[in-house]
């Protein structure tokens, strides 16, 4: 569903000139690539707006694609996922316990082939009530084997307050690196802008794409001026969008921004928004994710390519 007031409701002018301050700043920074291996085409970072460290631009979602048994044919697929993140200079996993099976296989899929360091792991807690709160946090460090996290996030919004006190305690402890939110839908923008106000957070984590672009009238401008890093975790459009595409013919265009497929447009259209640091598609296949990969290598088009007449999507 979407939301009138996110539709419809632009920043207001005092918004756009503190956006646009801030925005400024990431003139200084746009996208540079990995130092590692100069030779070969890396991934481009991004700084997250509370500690200047460098976050690949793009990662990987594990919803449904991950949340497979051990030893099945999807589940052979997966280290050849990671693999190939890694390959293109790329660390940041997103799971969640409300994923199934996702957290655990993560979890050994990275003991097994001893890659842990090279992993930025983002999860959630999606839970009400203090305690239970604590308990599924602990349930989801066991399961992804580590002691200690990059990335908790309270999972849409669900008892936010209770779980981010938790958090800042946590975070102070070192138990975890940041902390921060996540929604998917525009009827809950709302909730969304009054707890990036509230709170002091390092993340938030929302749906943007080429054919749900709501975020960008007031959450993304909000995000860059509160200092708070932005993944992006439906830039297919859920997948739908994705699927109307796949067998369509690449316009000329695309080739101007240096992408060979559909999933490289719509991605390169996420990062061309200044407010955005990480994108997170969800794949199972290797081929998919060296693909989406290869979209956050090389230029980024600026927001005034996508308002050009002849760049449209052939839906």
């Amino acid at each position: 569903m979407r939301s009138d007031r996110a539709s419809h409701e632009g920043p207001t002018r005092s918004q756009l000139l503190r956006l646009s301050a801030a925005l400024s700043l990431s003139a200084a920074w746009p996208f540079r690539a990995s130092a590692q291996n100069p030779g070969a085409v890396r991934m481009n970072t991004r700084p997250i707006p509370s500690t200047r460290e460098a976050l690949p631009v793009v990662g990987c979602g594990t919803w449904i694609g991950f949340d497979v048994a051990a030893g099945s044919a999807e589940y052979q697929r997966l280290p050849g996922v990671l693999d190939a993140l890694f390959a293109s200079g790329g660390t940041v996993i997103d799971s969640s316990p409300m994923y199934g099976r996702a957290e655990a296989v993560t979890g050994d899929l990275l003991a097994a082939s001893n890659q842990r360091a090279k992993a930025f792991l983002a999860t959630k807690v999606w839970t009400s009530g203090r305690d239970a709160g604590i308990a599924q946090m602990e349930q989801s460090f066991a399961r992804l084997r580590t002691d200690r996290i990059e990335l908790m996030q309270v999972h849409n919004l669900v008892d936010w307050r209770t779980h981010l006190k938790t958090l800042r305690g946590w975070k102070d402890k070192g138990r975890v690196r940041y902390v921060g939110i996540t929604h998917y839908t525009a009827s809950a923008y709302a909730e969304v802008e009054a707890a990036l106000r509230a709170e002091k957070l390092d993340f938030l984590q929302i749906n943007y794409s080429f054919d749900e672009r709501e975020a960008a009238q007031r959450l993304l401008p909000l995000a860059a001026e509160r200092g708070v890093a932005v993944i992006v975790n439906m830039p297919f459009g859920g997948g739908g969008l994705l699927r109307r595409l796949r067998d369509k013919p690449l316009p000329a265009w695309a080739g101007e921004i240096g992408c060979t497929s559909w999933a490289q447009v719509l991605i390169k259209f996420v990062l061309s928004h200044p407010a955005v640091t990480c994108t997170i598609p969800g794949t199972s296949r290797p081929e998919h994710m060296a693909d989406n990969a290869a979209a956050g290598a090389g230029p980024v088009p600026e927001a005034a390519f996508w308002r050009r007449k002849d760049v449209s999507l052939p839906l």
